[in-house]
């Protein structure tokens, strides 16, 4: 078999998800050989722009790789759900979704403590505005400070005695063997995640029908009728990473069931809603008209 091509973001993340896919379609597909291409992204070259804080802006960590997929210089790319656009370009498709990784927002502090353990006054890292809702209403004697850089770089301000605490997705702990890192894994009742946190997305061409067979061999059907729902919440609340929302979905037998949280203002408000899997984003369309009634309420 042909060796193949797979694109990604240069982060110690970015790589480690990109291994992991690897080595899911290794033991699938013996014989398989895999190139890992490291490309950098507008969202990588530029440390001082907050991408983040725009929807729009989604696409600066995934352009350069969809116009190498296109130029067709890899075969396919692997991203985090949570930085890809609603709609992808013209010719490419989002043809893949492995398993899903733990979903929830994690602590990490100085002395492993936990967030019930923290004095007054703790200073706690997160540049989300969902994070920083959630934390303000459980935690109000806490204070937030903004925190930018990658995984390595907000351990290492942690470290320096800047923060007390971060809060981050214990997915990409986890998946650059930080687990031990982790002092408290946050409940998404409480604090529900970001629509899709913890899910890749492999991309490649719509036409290449010999990369779309290998992908069905890792597609997830569960973690993509759960991205389904959870990224039609996000798209009806126009969400970015700093838009204060979260969801999470579940799947029990037929029927999916989506909790979410919206902030306005200063409140948050909180909703659940279900239905079958068959139509995953009437579930999330009913959680979004249940929160927008107790907003107008």
């Amino acid at each position: 078999m042909r060796k193949i091509v797979m694109g990604t973001r240069g982060s110690v993340l970015a790589v480690a998800q990109a291994e992991t896919v690897k080595k899911m379609l290794i033991e699938k597909i013996p014989g398989l050989t895999v190139e890992i291409k490291k490309i950098v992204t507008s969202g990588d070259r530029d440390q001082t722009t907050n991408w983040g804080g725009d929807s729009s802006l989604k696409s600066m960590f995934v352009k350069e790789i969809e116009r190498e997929l296109l130029e067709g210089t890899i075969d396919f790319a692997v991203h985090s759900m949570k930085d890809m656009p609603q709609i992808s370009p013209e010719g490419l498709i989002n043809a893949c979704f492995p398993i899903r990784e733990d979903n929830r927002d994690v602590l990490v502090s100085k002395n492993n403590t936990v967030f019930s353990e923290m004095p007054s006054g703790s200073v706690i890292g997160t540049s989300s505005l969902r994070r920083k809702s959630a934390v303000t209403e459980l935690y109000p004697e806490m204070e937030i400070k903004p925190i930018r850089g990658n995984i390595h770089t907000r351990l290492g301000k942690l470290d320096s005695g800047e923060y007390d605490g971060i809060i981050l997705a214990a997915a990409g702990l986890i998946r650059t063997g930080l687990e031990s890192r982790i002092s408290e894994y946050i409940d998404p009742e409480k604090m529900p995640p970001a629509p899709a946190q913890g899910i890749l997305c492999v991309q490649c061409r719509e036409n290449n029908m010999e990369i779309l067979e290998i992908l069905k061999e890792i597609d997830d059907r569960e973690t993509r009728i759960i991205c389904e729902a959870e990224r039609e919440f996000s798209r009806i609340f126009d969400g970015g990473c700093h838009t204060p929302m979260g969801c999470f979905a579940v799947i029990k037998e037929e029927e999916i069931f989506l909790k979410g949280m919206f902030c306005s203002g200063e409140k948050m408000y909180f909703g659940e809603a279900g239905g079958s899997i068959e139509k995953p984003k009437e579930a999330a369309q009913k959680l979004a008209e249940i929160i927008r009634r107790q907003i107008n309420e």
